[in-house]
């Protein structure tokens, strides 16, 4: 087991990794020009990592063969610029596995994991998986907390237990209960190279306020600068500049995110907005569709009303 994973993963981790969205020109080709455009974009921003194959990148719905692919690929494009985490969820343990080996041998610097879904386990039941599965990872884990798409929580005594392994370092909270966040937040204590993510951005600067480390937020694909301006503020605890930053994020979700009116419509939102801002395709992986014409012209004309929305002095 290599808990310490790639020279480029400093723990804890803190700041901007944003949850990348897959670009696709089919069900199963990538947009290879425009995963160069995005990851450019991205990093151009000054985010602090990334992280692929997630909710945001429609990891579950890709095939074995395009998430090698699109590892290969980013870990090439970003050459150690930031460290590259990777979604391994899956149904089947060896799927996991197998994924987080080839991430390994393509430099990858993490692997993030969500409770297995379709049949809900049990607590006792995740512990035993886990404690099953660090053991053969090549690289340090971090949990992804996801209920409402997973079914099943990463419970207390569950993060409790994870923080005696050694080779779990972390968790994005993606349940939007902030409660559970900062019951989780008064346990780090016990493990100072764990980090502590949130995903919903709109929670992100209070969360650092608090003592969180950063954010997995899906609009730093649109706009990295305003997100790592923001994060940067609320962690300095400039006060006024973090408010300005939480509003400004705030008009990006309600402006890009509540367009569609089912959970997909972020996803399509997201890569909507950056097919109309000429970064790459926005074609989504089956069973769901990317926005037609007049979802389009709504992600258009919001666009415009946030042009210059990175601004933030």
């Amino acid at each position: 087991m290599n808990a310490s994973g790639s020279n480029s993963l400093k723990l804890p981790l803190r700041g901007i990794v944003p949850p990348m969205a897959t670009p696709l020109l089919d069900r199963d080709t990538l947009d290879r020009a425009g995963l160069e455009r995005l990851l450019e974009h991205i990093l151009a921003g000054g985010v602090h990592g990334l992280f692929i194959l997630g909710t945001t990148g429609e990891g579950p719905s890709l095939s074995y063969r395009l998430r090698r692919e699109l590892i290969d690929q980013v870990c090439r494009q970003v050459a150690g610029r930031v460290p590259v985490l990777v979604g391994i969820t899956d149904t089947a343990y060896v799927e996991s596995l197998s994924v987080a080996r080839h991430a390994a041998e393509a430099g990858v610097a993490a692997v993030v994991l969500a409770p297995p879904y379709y049949m809900p386990e049990g607590q006792p039941e995740l512990r035993e998986y886990l404690s099953h599965l660090v053991p053969e990872l090549p690289l340090p884990l971090y949990l992804y907390n996801m209920p409402p798409l997973t079914k099943v929580p990463f419970a207390l005594d569950t993060v409790e237990w994870a923080m005696e392994q050694g080779g779990i370092v972390g968790m994005k909270d993606s349940s939007g209960d902030m409660g559970y966040f900062h019951a989780v937040l008064q346990r780090l204590p016990r493990r100072p190279d764990w980090s502590l993510l949130i995903g919903p951005e709109e929670m992100m600067v209070e969360s650092v306020l608090l003592g969180g480390y950063g954010g997995v937020n899906g609009g730093a694909n649109i706009f990295p600068r305003l997100y790592v301006r923001t994060y940067e503020a609320a962690a300095a605890g400039d006060l006024a500049r973090a408010r300005e930053g939480h509003r400004r994020i705030l008009r990006v979700s309600g402006g890009l995110y509540r367009i569609g009116k089912h959970p997909s419509t972020i996803i399509k939102g997201i890569k909507c907005a950056l097919a109309c801002l000429g970064v790459c395709d926005d074609f989504m992986a089956e069973p769901f569709s990317r926005f037609r014409a007049p979802e389009r012209e709504r992600i258009e004309s919001a666009l415009q009303d946030l042009e210059g929305i990175e601004d933030l002095k």
